[in-house]
Parts: C-alpha cells; structure tokens; sequence
C-alpha cells in the first residue's frame, strides 16, 4: 500500500495521521530495540483540554496501534488533570469488562497519583457548567472503590518514546 493510500485511509478512520505516520519511526530507536521501551500491548490515554479550566475531552487507544477504544467530551469547565483521570479510571473499566490484564500508560502523574489515592483531588470547584464532569468523576471515585484491579499503571516516558500515542496533538 502507498504511504498516500494508507495516510487517506488514516484520516477517513478518524485516525491523527501526524501520530499514526511518526510510530514506525520511533520503534527504530535503540531504547526501543533494546526492549526498555513501551510495552505494546497495553492501552494509552490521554486528555485535551482548551484553557484551565477549559473545554475537556479524554480518550484511550491500543497504544501498538493507536487504534481509538473511547473517547468521552467535549465537557464544559474541565482540567487536563481531571480528563487523564477519568481516562484511566475508564480505561480500567474497559480492561476488566473484557477481562484483560494488561497495563495502561499514562502522562500525568498527578492523575497517576489521583487514581492510586482513589480520589480526584482537583482543586476546580462545580458549578452548572460542569455538573456533568462531576458527575463522572464521582461515578469514577465510586468504581475505584468498589473494583479491584491488577492492571500496571505506568509512566508514559515521554522525552524517550515522544508523545503518547492517545495525544490530541493540539501542543
């Protein structure tokens, strides 16, 4: 298949072409080569969000392919931080209701850190704008406090491996 071809094809799926085209590249890096890289088979989220707070939207993808699995927004009123939360507490769901035990990479810390506490601890406050948004993230506190999980959550590195592969590329 040509690289046009196959580029036209990405964009008609709804794919982010710049990040479907830079992965082959990537995996020819020696950290890669010499297995300290991702592991691939695993899923990746990321969130988006325009202005702090701003417009908000989060998705998961198979982190091998890029392949989106979910994608949740646009929410009014939202923070970076609270969409890679949901993210991942949606991306956990997901893996257990398919009964997959394989990692999730994530680029935020703080959410990393939020998931492990099992509390969102934003400091954004809820108003009518953003009901739903809280919503959702007493939903997700709730299912974190009533599912177990052995799924790895782990560090996406990115100055390693570039961008992580559920990236908005709107930087």
């Amino acid at each position: 298949m040509t690289e046009q071809l196959w580029l036209k094809q990405a964009y008609q799926k709804g794919h982010q072409v710049a990040k479907i085209t830079s992965k082959p590249a990537k995996r020819t890096r020696p950290e890669l080569l010499n297995g300290t890289g991702p592991i691939w088979k695993s899923i990746a989220v990321d969130a988006a969000c325009s202005g702090n707070p701003g417009v908000l939207e989060y998705r998961g993808v198979w982190t091998e392919t890029a392949e989106e699995l979910f994608r949740q927004g646009p929410f009014a009123q939202g923070t970076n931080n609270i969409g890679e939360f949901l993210a991942l507490v949606h991306a956990l769901a997901h893996l257990k209701k398919e009964g997959l035990n394989i990692p999730i990479y994530s680029d935020s810390k703080i959410a990393i850190g939020w998931l492990k506490r099992k509390k969102c601890k934003t400091q954004l406050q809820a108003d009518e704008q953003n009901v739903r948004l809280f919503e959702l993230i007493n939903r997700a506190e709730k299912w974190l406090q009533d599912n177990p999980y052995e799924n790895e959550i782990l560090k996406w590195d990115t100055i390693l491996w570039g961008e992580n592969p559920a990236d908005f590329g709107r930087k």
